[in-house]
C-alpha cells in the first residue's frame, strides 16, 4: 500500500540538490587526494563521511518523494542507514565503536544486495529442478 498516488515535488528537489551537493564533496574528496597539503589537517574525515551522509539523506528523501510502500520506504532505510554506519566510520575513526560502525555498514550493504538478488531471481519451481535434473544426467551420460 502506497502513502499516497502523487509523488512530493518539494522532497525530491530536496534530494536532488543534496545529490549535487554530494557531487561538490566528491569533487573535493578527490582534489584532497591530489594536493592533501592544500587542505586543513583532518579534512579528509569530514571529505569523506559528508558524502557519505548527505547521499543517505538524499536517497531517502528521493524514495520518500515518490510515496513508496512501507516495504518499500524500509529497503530504502536499511540502504540509507548503511550509508551512514560507514559515514560514521569515517568521520569517528578513532572512536571505540568504529569497527562496530563499520561492521553495520558491510552488514547492511550485503543484506540489501541479497535482497535485491533474491527478489529479482526467477523462482525456483519444482518442474525447473526436474528440468535441470534432466540436463545434468544427460550431461553425465555423455548424451
Amino acid at each position: 500500500m502506497s502513502l499516497s498516488p502523487q509523488p512530493v515535488p518539494s522532497l525530491r528537489s530536496v534530494a536532488v540538490l543534496l545529490g549535487h551537493l554530494t557531487l561538490v564533496g566528491l569533487v573535493l574528496l578527490l582534489l584532497w587526494d591530489v594536493v592533501p597539503a592544500r587542505f586543513p589537517a583532518h579534512a579528509h574525515q569530514a571529505l569523506s563521511a559528508l558524502p557519505l551522509a548527505l547521499i543517505a539523506v538524499a536517497c531517502f528523501l528521493h524514495r520518500l518523494a515518490a510515496r513508496p510502500r512501507l516495504s518499500e520506504l524500509a529497503r530504502t532505510g536499511l540502504l540509507a542507514a548503511a550509508f551512514l554506519f560507514w559515514s560514521a566510520n569515517q568521520w569517528w575513526p578513532d572512536l571505540a565503536q568504529a569497527t562496530l560502525f563499520n561492521d553495520l555498514a558491510v552488514a547492511l550493504f550485503v543484506l540489501d544486495v541479497w535482497l535485491t538478488i533474491r527478489e529479482r531471481a526467477a523462482p525456483v519451481t519444482s518442474a525447473s529442478l526436474a528440468a535441470e535434473a534432466v540436463d545434468l544426467s544427460r550431461c553425465q551420460s555423455g548424451r
